[in-house]
């Protein structure tokens, strides 16, 4: 378990640093397209489909959440090393993430 601590640590850094690059990216972009004079209806389209990023942080904060309550489930939960349990459990927590966002977004489209 200590080997693999560093190494979900490069990958959260990595992550961070990505989204930092794409929001820093759409930002210039928008940008660039409000500053023109004239705008298309195809840059209209362009400035809704950047604006969906949030939705799409929403979607991943929701997933880490259930995966982090499944995780700290699983420390209380006596098991054999040998058993296919913290599978399952992680499972049903990360669907429960995906369902509440699904449920969430259903809701707000109404």
């Amino acid at each position: 378990m200590k080997n693999l601590a560093p190494f979900i640590v490069m990958i959260a850094i990595l992550i961070a640093v990505s989204v930092m690059i794409v929001v820093i990216t759409n930002y210039n972009l928008k940008k660039k397209i409000l500053n023109k004079e004239h705008l298309d209806d195809k840059m209209f389209v362009i400035l809704n489909n950047l604006t969906g990023f949030n939705s799409e942080m929403l979607k991943w904060g929701i997933i880490l959440l259930f995966g982090g309550a499944g995780l700290i489930v699983l420390e209380f939960l006596p098991h054999d090393e040998n058993t296919p349990l913290p599978y399952g459990v992680m499972t049903v927590f990360v669907a429960l993430g995906f369902l509440t966002y699904y449920f969430m977004m259903k809701n707000q489209k109404k």
